[in-house]
């Protein structure tokens, strides 16, 4: 773990001079960005008035770890002080978030939302509470604090305010981890610090704890069993329970002889790979074993962590994405389930990753390196961007390359669509996917599939579903622009057919104009009215789906042509970086992602009319 800077209070003084500066230049090299002026004047005007409190506590040999970047997380703390506890002898911290508030009140009723003067009318949560987190999230991966019995503390330091300015907010209850100064409690919070930290040498807990482990505590794991255990309760049949022994087969051996060995769990959608990898959360977080749940897709980590972590903040930290492993050390964890595991990238790097993290390392080898049990559970016929590398022959080969046995093991049942594999086979037929050629659909009874004449037709067919209790979703090939929400929050309907038009769902992951963010489209009840695409699709399933073949693929002259120019996705229009044998395939596999969400039944439209034709005479 690293901070921008680390001294203690006594040696701050020195660097008064230059600080903006050096802290600046520390910021570029280790996010590749400067820093704003704003985040420049706040360093200048807080560091100054925490290091003259610690002096003025005689606690100048405490030491500041500045903007110190919490694990797994691109998230920094303003401050992490780090001494020795007085009542303990043991290391001890207490994370500061440092706010130039002058004033600021509650917002609404909440009791952790509050609202800061000059900051516009977008409500921000409590600063007390903020810390709080941070103070959990710090204690939960970093492996010296864990049942160590050393001291984690928070603090919000509003140096600026009075008590009179942010009022409301002193009502909000003071507990261990979130505790509140104001300007005007000055001599308050050093007779805090002072009641925490012993007169001596910070170094040596700094060292502790930047030099630290990072892997999650016992208290998450057995939060995260009791939640998912309490919300989710699955039964794995035949290949799902084979799938689901073996890990945990894996997991016990490699914690009796320190072995290693890769689980592949591959299968079509629907074939029950989450069901499977929640299952595992839970029943290794019951036995105290070291796990955490990782995808490449923020909607669905966003959704777990809502769902199955609805009545515990704390068990979200259990659900990560596959980049959040870079500075893990090797076998840190006992095993790390890798749901949706046909996305994994390239590399893990991103325009926030650090310079001295930017080795080229392949995502895939970090993903065998960090667990004694990596499991990645994989569709590879769902790989649907430029770069995603997750078929089970890539992960063969990188954990050939290291050495690691490889289980495979495939599911053969259907658990959406109805259960129809006859269904999955058709869709694989009509997109000419798996060598399974195109052929008449013969009906199932648990399974509706319909061709629509209209896009009219369609929507009026799900809003039929949706109000007779179902889930329902409309999604297409991204083959329209993409506009941002008006300055009203309206959306801007740019999926246009004819005079119908709708749409698209959101980009980002607030709120706006009553439409759900991205990654909540797909369970929020106001998801349905907009258009959804693979990306906010994928890994879910709704009752029937509702699904518009854009003019990206065409049926012409007994076979399917690609139109590039048709399609709108920025990530694919490269034809350097995406051939046209890999666009293909690409567009193939979107469309099969966006066919089979559907639980009962699907509705299928496409504006091209042979194209429309086609798809209707194999029905």
């Amino acid at each position: 773990m690293s901070s921008l800077l680390r001294c203690s209070a006594a040696g701050f003084s020195a660097l008064e001079l230059d600080l903006e500066q050096r802290l600046a230049q520390q910021m570029k090299c280790a996010t590749g960005r400067y820093p704003s002026p704003g985040e420049r004047r706040s360093w200048s005007r807080s560091l100054p008035v925490l290091a003259a409190d610690l002096h003025d506590a005689g606690l100048s040999g405490v030491e500041m770890l500045v903007e110190f970047q919490l694990p797994l997380t691109s998230k920094r703390a303003d401050v992490v002080l780090a001494g020795v506890d007085r009542r303990t002898g043991l290391p001890g911290y207490v994370v500061v978030e440092l706010k130039q508030w002058t004033d600021a009140e509650r917002f609404e009723d909440s009791d952790e939302l509050v609202v800061v003067g000059g900051y516009g009318s977008r409500p921000v949560t409590h600063p007390a509470a903020q810390v709080s987190d941070y103070v959990d999230y710090l204690t939960d991966f970093t492996a010296s604090l864990a049942d160590s019995g050393q001291s984690v503390r928070g603090v919000a330091y509003l140096h600026n305010a009075t008590d009179y300015g942010v009022s409301d907010l002193l009502a909000f209850g003071a507990t261990r981890d979130g505790r509140m100064f104001t300007g005007q409690r000055r001599a308050e919070f050093q007779a805090y610090l002072s009641d925490i930290f012993a007169p001596t040498s910070g170094a040596s807990a700094a060292d502790q704890l930047v030099g630290s482990a990072i892997r999650p505590s016992r208290q998450l794991m057995a939060a995260a069993a009791d939640e998912v255990q309490r919300r989710e309760v699955f039964t794995l049949l035949d290949e799902q329970k084979d799938a689901y022994n073996y890990v945990l087969h894996s997991v016990r051996r490699a914690a009796q002889s320190n072995t290693k060995t890769a689980v592949v769990i591959s299968g079509g959608p629907g074939s029950g790979k989450s069901v499977i990898a929640l299952s595992l959360l839970g029943e290794l977080s019951r036995q105290g074993r070291t796990v955490i749940h990782a995808t490449g897709s923020q909607s669905f980590t966003q959704t777990l962590r809502k769902v199955a972590a609805q009545g515990n903040p704390r068990v979200r930290k259990a659900f990560l994405y596959f980049n959040s492993f870079m500075s893990m050390e090797p076998n840190s964890l006992d095993c790390v389930i890798l749901d949706e595991a046909h996305r994994i990238r390239e590399t893990s790097v991103n325009r926030y990753t650090r310079a001295e993290m930017r080795t080229g390392r392949a995502q895939v080898d970090e993903l065998l390196s960090v667990a004694h049990t990596p499991v990645f559970l994989l569709d590879q016929h769902q790989v649907v961007r430029p770069g995603e590398m997750g078929t089970v022959a890539d992960i063969r080969a990188a954990a050939a390359a290291r050495g690691i046995d490889v289980m495979q093991v495939d599911l053969d049942a259907q658990f959406r669509c109805g259960g129809s594999l006859e269904y999955v086979r058709w869709v694989e037929g009509l997109l000419g996917l798996g060598g399974t050629e195109a052929h008449q659909w013969i009906g199932d009874d648990h399974f509706s599939v319909e061709a629509m004449e209209s896009p009219e037709e369609l929507e009026a067919w799900l809003a039929a579903k949706q109000s007779g209790g179902f889930g329902a979703r409309l999604s297409a090939g991204y083959c329209w622009p993409w506009s941002d929400p008006r300055p009203d929050g309206s959306l801007v309907p740019d999926v246009q057919i004819g005079e119908w038009s709708r749409p698209w769902n959101l980009k980002g992951d607030r709120s706006v104009g009553g439409a759900p963010p991205a990654p909540l489209w797909a369970t929020d009840p106001a998801g349905f009215g907009q258009v959804g695409c693979v990306y906010t699709a994928q890994g879910f399933e709704y009752d029937f789906a509702g699904v518009i073949i854009g003019p990206d693929i065409v049926w012409r002259d007994e076979g399917w042509s690609i139109a590039r120019g048709a399609n709108k996705d920025p990530s694919l229009r490269s034809l350097t970086q995406v051939p046209d044998a890999d666009f293909d395939r690409l567009v193939r596999n979107i469309y099969k992602v966006l066919l089979t969400r559907g639980m009962q039944g699907v509705g299928i439209y496409s504006p091209d009319d042979e194209t429309l034709r086609h798809i209707a005479s194999l029905i």
